[in-house]
């Protein structure tokens, strides 16, 4: 299985991936990535991550996630998808965003990893 692409920087409303053009927020994993456009799934800061939103990640062979909740960490995580993890037998791993990019680095390489990053609050 390919590696994931490793986040080389992050700041406020933008982020630089390896292999992608920058942008501000993005689903990654193993082999790939692309923009995380929320309007997709109808995703919220509240109630957050949506099972719809990760999905993607566990179909491109991710088995382990990282959910970024934002800068200030205002994005939340449904209940739901971490239940829908857990009934899978995801590993999954909740933090503010530079800390879920230092994590996601981690594992990237290691493990087959996938994450979702918000840029901004």
């Amino acid at each position: 299985m390919a590696d994931s692409p490793r986040i080389l920087d992050v700041s406020w409303g933008k982020m630089a991936v390896e292999g992608l053009p920058e942008g501000k927020d993005f689903k990654l994993w193993p082999g790939g990535g692309r923009p995380w456009d929320w309007t997709e799934t109808g995703t919220r800061h509240d109630p957050g991550i949506q099972p719809a939103d990760v999905a993607e990640l566990l179909d491109h062979g991710a088995t382990v996630l990282v959910l970024s909740r934002g800068m200030d960490s205002v994005l939340r995580v449904d209940p739901a998808t971490v239940q829908m993890l857990r009934q899978r037998d995801v590993e999954v791993h909740v933090a503010e965003t530079t800390e879920a990019v230092r994590i996601y680095n981690e594992l990237a390489g290691a493990v087959a990893v996938g994450g979702l990053f918000h840029s901004t609050c």
